[in-house]
Parts: structure tokens; sequence; C-alpha cells
């Protein structure tokens, strides 16, 4: 079981972070662009048990997609997580502590993660129905994951994701406190720019500011 320290930053300019990435010597993981299509189902049973106790069950299939065409090999992925852990540096029980070294409790999202790959997710799928679970949200993203070059010590445990998602573009920053921390200065943002909630919020949000019935967050199909 592996243990996820991440905060999101929304990216308004997609090309232009990829210039700085590049500027800083980071290179892209995976073959070709790096870039990967990823369909997630997140199953629960009809209470909401899992996610009322923080935890959830999600499998994931990522398809190799670059420009914007999904094509290639497949990768299914089952993923199991406990409930978050919010954290930050210096925290204290004081109030007048934490403004004094300007810290929120809760910069960080930390969870419990266990993964491993899957043959056959409709296989599983059945096992998970058969179980009384379903399948209640399905959502979808385009992800680009970089590293910073070697010469970058500080970064060597550091993860870069580049998500492309029907309610905007995000850059997930999975890895140390202080490399996270780090990374994001560069990049041009400050600590209140740090997001720790997931996509379904997101998505749920954006719902509420356009006035929305919320479904599944999927890409809308271009008609022929």
């Amino acid at each position: 079981m592996a243990k996820e320290t991440e905060i999101k930053l929304e990216i308004r300019d997609l090309k232009g972070f990829a210039r700085k990435l590049k500027k800083m010597g980071a290179k892209t993981v995976g073959t070709g662009d790096g870039r990967l299509h990823e369909f997630n189902t997140i199953f629960d049973t009809p209470e909401g048990g899992l996610a009322k106790h923080g935890q959830l069950l999600r499998i994931r299939t990522e398809t190799a997609g670059g420009k914007g065409k999904v094509s290639g090999a497949k990768r299914i992925v089952l993923t199991f997580k406990q409930p978050a852990i919010f954290t930050a540096r210096f925290a204290s029980t004081n109030p007048e502590t934490r403004r004094a070294v300007g810290e929120e409790v809760g910069r960080f999202k930390v969870r419990e993660e266990t993964e491993t790959e899957l043959t056959d997710s409709g296989a599983l799928t059945k096992i998970f129905e058969g179980l009384g679970m379903r399948g209640w949200f399905s959502y979808e993203k385009y992800r680009t994951t970089w590293k910073l070059g070697a010469k970058e010590r500080w970064a060597k445990d550091l993860l870069i994701e580049v998500d492309e998602t029907p309610v905007g573009t995000y850059v997930e920053l999975e890895g140390p406190p202080e490399a996270i921390d780090r990374a994001a200065e560069a990049f041009g943002f400050s600590r209140r720019d740090y997001l720790v909630k997931n996509y379904l919020t997101l998505y749920a949000e954006d719902c509420r500011r356009k006035g929305t019935t919320p479904g599944n967050m999927l890409f809308e199909t271009k008609k022929k």
C-alpha cells in the first residue's frame, strides 16, 4: 500500500505551461508524447457506503492517445483509496500560530492507495455488481506525465501530471511536500492556488456554475 501526497493547480494556458516545463528540462514519461486517455468508473454501494467513509474504488482504462486521438495499447488499473488525510507543515492547533507562519491546515491531500493491473475489467465489474455495487460515476481526461531533469535532484520523486478534463486543465503535483512547494513556486503559483478537491467535486461545482444537471464528466461527442 503506497501513500500519495498531492495537490492540484488550475492551468489557464496549457501551451505556455508546456513551454515552461521544457525550459526547465522536463521530459514526458512513456512512449510518444506521453499523452494517455483515461476512462474512469467509480464503484460504490447504492447507499454510498464507501463514499461515506471517504473511500474510493475505481477502475481506470488508460489508452495511448496523442493529438486528440485515442489509439494503441490499453492498460487497466484497479485502485482503492483510503480516506484522505489533509496535512500541512508547521500545523498548529493555535490559529494565531498558523496565521503567523502563513500555513493552512489541509495544504496537501494525503491518501493510502492500493493499485493492481487487470486483464478483464468486464469480469471485475460483474463481480462488483454481484456484491451489490455499481458504477455510479464515470469521468474521462487526457493525462500527460512529466518529470524534471536529473540535475534537479530535489524533484527526483516528483510527478507532474497534466490533466485535460471536460471542466478545465489542471496539473497534479505528486511527491514529497517540499518538492511540491518548490515546483509550484517555480511554475508561478502560490500556496493560495493549491487545490485538494477531487474531479467529482470540481465537476459538481462546474455544473452548479452552469446550472446544468450533473451526470458523468465526459467530453462532448463531436457531431459528424
